[in-house]
């Protein structure tokens, strides 16, 4: 009582990072709106000192502000055919999981592993049928995924459907099954390979799930079309040879897979089909 306490507070984007006497007490956490829960925190707006009654000083404060990215944009075709941003690049509000480790970083959403690296990082809504838009950026021997129409629990390449998002072409995975590599239904449908871009350059991927069909568009390039009801006469008849129980659901999170590696997406829309 009666000495003074220093406060260093970094915000970016609606991450909050706090130092206090000199010690880390909050790393990179989603600060959340106080007054509206169901919206991130606004990107602009004022700074308060609060007053509940009691008598606090201050002194010494300085504000350095940094620089703000543009949020990204719908174009006019996309706003045409009903597509919405799940990521603009400035806030996180539309997922929930695992967001220590997926975090907000050069206006993408970087999965920078941890000891915590296996969870996972959903949607809050669930999906059925829709087109997802996005971009990712690969480190060598990067390895994520990215699952649809999955439940919260268990893994996704079985309780759901994993589509591969994988340096495919990195020694490492030389040996790989055909359906394990970059773009492929996880165990169930195989990619077409050799439309990655090299390691550090931005990938472009469409990916359209309409009931039972599912097709991947890759920089361009349609890599995977095919209907994964034909692919499994029966949940043990897929060509791994294993179970995929909720291959077939019918709605689910949308859901970025942490498998430990360095992994960028940014860009994220979607537009729900009937």
């Amino acid at each position: 009582m009666g000495e003074w306490n220093s406060f260093y507070i970094k915000m970016v984007g609606d991450r909050v990072t706090v130092y206090l006497n000199g010690e880390l007490v909050v790393n990179d956490i989603i600060l959340e709106n106080y007054w509206d829960r169901s919206q991130p925190i606004p990107a602009i707006e004022q700074l308060e000192l609060q007053a509940h009654g009691s008598k606090v000083y201050y002194r010494d404060i300085y504000v350095k502000g940094l620089e703000r990215p543009e949020p990204y944009q719908l174009t006019p075709e996309e706003k045409k055919e009903g597509y919405k941003i799940l990521f603009d690049g400035t806030h996180m509000n539309e997922w929930t999981g695992n967001l220590v480790d997926y975090t907000l970083e050069d206006d993408c959403i970087s999965m920078i592993p941890s000891k915590s690296y296996g969870s996972n990082l959903y949607t809050k809504k669930k999906f059925d049928n829709f087109v997802i838009r996005f971009e990712f950026q690969l480190t060598p021997a990067a390895n994520n995924g990215l699952g649809i129409r999955t439940p919260m629990e268990g893994d996704a390449a079985y309780v759901g459907m994993e589509l591969q998002i994988l340096n495919s072409e990195h020694p490492v995975y030389a040996d790989l099954k055909e359906y394990q590599y970059h773009g492929s239904v996880y165990g169930v449908i195989p990619a077409k390979r050799g439309y990655l871009k090299p390691v550090g350059e931005w990938n472009y991927q469409e990916v359209i799930a309409d009931g039972d069909h599912i097709k991947i568009i890759l920089n361009g390039e349609v890599i995977l079309d095919g209907n994964i009801r034909e692919a499994s006469q029966n949940e043990t008849a897929t060509i791994d040879g294993l179970e995929h129980p909720g291959l077939l659901n019918k709605k689910g999170h949308i859901t970025f897979l942490g498998h430990g590696s360095p992994v960028k997406f940014r860009n994220i829309r979607i537009k729900e089909l009937k």
